[in-house]
């Protein structure tokens, strides 16, 4: 094995002049380890100019007030649609500028805005046109002036891209519906064998499947200059898209949507909805929302999974999936379709487990909006309200939890960027952070059981100097690392997260004298 480099360092292993260009081009790239904010834009923040655009909520649309819930309500056969789906509380672009400050202040990187195209219903996963913002939402020259705004503030702009389907309204599907001898009737999937005449997502009617292998429609919605996919990262200015239902779209026309938007910007992202063991998936793709951490996390804290199974299971996705594709992949405790984690977990004290592995864990963790404040709510569609924000406020714990686990990742390199190898345990949930920097390990220990635990564990990490004091960066708790070995003791409902103190016993020694 060679283990002398014949760079520009002799002697130094070639190992870390590796390392040292990996981690630099990590460094580099916002991509790595951001920390994104979800909007559902109609519940955000209420609407400065209701008045004025009450015409587009007309019945059988209803305009809510904020105060109201959200309930699901019966099916409409005349409309096809259920109740749920036709509640609007108008929230808007323009309404949402007015908390930039508050966004900005939590410390988050990117926003991520629920789809924004103009649709029937108030969740707009059934657009009628690409091209055209929903006027309930406001106007292009607005969500490009958002765009511009977040720039100048130091974060970037994510839609919802669905490129897998349509709304039922939509005058292209309707031209196909009404002729079979209209041009656009291949820009879908028509045939007795569907269940409604033409073939729509899960055979939801209100969402007939677009063709995706008619280079026609290839052309208006993922591929080319002129497409959807180009439009809004050229011309608009954002900075990525989140994919809907991604494994729908399949290997080749994600690869298409990821390989058009690197074309026309760089450093864009793109980001699949992902309920799949995200190992192949992320060979298309930048990342993937990755559920699978979700449901597997979810699973330890809820004591369904044993924490030695579930760190034989991260083993396992660390194994099969880049670490590259890991660290750009959303980490999501709860968004639009899943209950909220304060409806989930019954007890504060797993929240804050659960929360904390979020922001700990390789990848980029995701705050629903609200969730920072504690809301609560269940199934879709009581986990869509109204954003709470008479719950803003200083003796908000969660919200105090989000921003300094926010402040932690900031100042915390390894956390962003970092690989992660998970540790030897039994009944703590260990696992490390490493750059190729030594004093910016992070050893995390998470005890989700309801009884104290006190466990010898291995550190895997030969930088970690003998005798090296360790200290928690949440609670301040000390640990010394003897042999490459802590004996550590985590109260129940906890998680401590260590990292090294350069301290030796005189002043101005250190230990990582020689160590890079």
């Amino acid at each position: 094995m060679t283990n002398v480099c014949d760079g520009a360092a002799p002697g130094l292993p070639a190992k870390f002049i590796e390392d040292r260009t990996r981690f630099d081009a990590r460094r580099a790239d916002w991509r790595f380890g951001h920390t994104i904010y979800q909007i559902f834009v109609d519940r955000f923040v209420p609407s400065r100019r209701l008045e004025g655009k009450r015409k587009h909520y007309a019945a059988p649309r209803v305009l809510r007030s904020w105060s109201d819930d959200p309930g699901h309500g019966k099916f409409l056969d005349d409309v096809r649609n259920h109740e749920g789906e036709l509640q609007f509380w108008g929230g808007d672009l323009d309404s949402l500028t007015a908390k930039l400050d508050y966004i900005q202040e939590l410390g988050i990187d990117l926003v991520y805005l629920n789809p924004v195209f103009e649709a029937f219903t108030n969740h707009k996963y059934d657009g009628m046109d690409y091209f055209a913002i929903d006027p309930q939402y406001g106007t292009k020259n607005e969500l490009k002036d958002l765009a511009d705004d977040l720039h100048a503030r130091g974060m970037r702009l994510m839609l919802d891209g669905v490129f897998n389907h349509m709304g039922r309204r939509a005058p292209v599907f309707q031209r196909a519906l009404a002729s079979e001898t209209a041009p656009e009737r291949s820009w879908f999937y028509f045939g007795g064998e569907h269940k409604n005449g033409y073939r729509g997502w899960r055979n939801v009617a209100n969402l007939p499947e677009i063709n995706l292998e008619n280079p026609a429609v290839r052309a208006m919605a993922i591929e080319g200059d002129e497409s959807a996919v180009v439009h809004y990262l050229r011309d608009v200015g954002i900075d990525g898209w989140r994919l809907d239902v991604g494994p729908d779209v399949g290997f080749e026309y994600l690869a298409t949507i990821t390989r058009e938007s690197h074309r026309v910007k760089p450093d864009s992202v793109v980001i699949g909805e992902c309920w799949n063991y995200p190992e192949e998936w992320l060979h298309s793709m930048d990342g993937t929302m990755n559920m699978h951490t979700r449901a597997v996390l979810l699973a330890m804290i809820e004591g369904r999974m044993s924490v030695h199974h579930t760190v034989r299971a991260f083993d396992r996705m660390i194994a099969d999936c880049s670490m590259e594709g890991l660290l750009r992949s959303h980490l999501v405790l709860d968004n639009h379709d899943l209950p909220r984690i304060a409806t989930v977990l019954k007890t504060r004290g797993v929240q804050v487990v659960a929360r904390i592995l979020q922001f700990t864990l390789a990848g980029c963790p995701v705050v629903y909006y609200g969730s920072e404040l504690g809301m609560q709510g269940g199934a879709d569609p009581t986990n869509r309200g109204p954003m709470r924000w008479e719950l803003e406020s200083d003796d908000n714990e969660e919200l105090q939890l989000v921003r300094s686990l926010i402040r932690l990742r900031r100042e915390n390199p390894a956390l962003r960027i970092g690989d992660m190898r998970m540790l030897e345990s039994e009944r703590l949930f260990a696992f490390l952070r490493r750059t190729d920097q030594a004093r910016e390990s992070i050893l995390v220990l998470a005890n989700p059981s309801d009884k104290e635990v006190s466990e010898f564990i291995p550190v895997r990490d030969s930088r970690w100097m003998d005798a090296a004091p360790v200290r928690c960066l949440l609670s301040g708790a000390r640990l010394t690392l003897h042999c490459g070995i802590v004996e550590a003791t985590v109260p129940a409902h906890s998680v401590q997260v260590f990292r090294t103190e350069d301290r030796g016993s005189s002043a101005g020694y250190s230990m990582f004298k020689r160590v890079p």
